[in-house]
C-alpha cells in the first residue's frame, strides 16, 4: 500500500471486528459491522483490493508448539553498501524462527525477534545461521522473560 486510504466509520468497523475475528461469515461480520450481506462485501473487496486487508491468518500458540523461548536480536553489519543490505535482507527472509526483522536506527541496523524451543536452538541457530548472514559484524541477543504484551490488532 503506497498511500493513505481514507476510511470512514463503517470501514474502521469491518477491520476492528475482521482483527478480532478474521474467519467470521460475510453475514456475520455485516451483522457485528451493522450493514448487509451486499454492502459489506462491497467494503471488505474494497478494503482487500487496496490493500489496507493484506491477509487473514490464523494466529498459532507459540508455547503449545513448544516454541516458547523469544530472543530479540540486534545485528550490525560491517557494510552499508546496497548491496549488502539487500543481500541481508534477502537471507534472514529464508530462517523461519526469524518472526519480524526491521532495518533500525541508532547504533544497530537490524533488530530481529526470533522464537526457538530453547535456549540451546537459539544457540544452534546463532551459529548455524545468524552469524554467518551476509556483512553481519555483531549481533547482541536479549532473551524475553516475560511478554507484557501482544497483539496483532493496529488502532483503527
Amino acid at each position: 500500500m503506497n498511500s493513505v486510504v481514507e476510511l470512514d466509520e463503517a470501514d474502521r468497523t469491518i477491520l476492528r471486528v475482521l482483527q478480532e475475528r478474521a474467519d467470521l461469515s460475510i453475514a456475520d461480520l455485516a451483522a457485528k459491522a451493522g450493514l448487509s450481506y451486499t454492502p459489506c462485501w462491497r467494503r471488505l473487496k474494497r478494503l482487500e483490493d487496496l490493500g489496507v486487508i493484506e491477509k487473514r491468518v490464523a494466529l498459532v500458540s507459540d508455547a503449545a508448539l513448544g516454541l516458547g523461548v523469544t530472543v530479540l536480536v540486534q545485528m550490525s553489519l560491517n557494510k552499508h553498501d546496497e548491496d549488502t543490505l539487500h543481500r541481508f535482507e534477502r537471507a534472514v527472509q529464508t530462517i523461519d524462527e526469524v518472526m519480524e526483522c526491521y532495518a533500525v536506527s541508532g547504533e544497530k541496523d537490524f533488530q530481529l525477534r526470533v522464537v526457538v524451543g530453547s535456549v540451546q536452538a537459539y544457540d544452534k541457530l546463532l551459529k548455524s545461521k545468524l552469524v554467518h548472514l551476509p556483512g553481519v559484524a555483531s549481533v547482541s541477543s536479549h532473551f524475553v522473560l516475560t511478554r507484557v504484551k501482544y497483539t496483532t490488532k493496529l488502532p483503527v
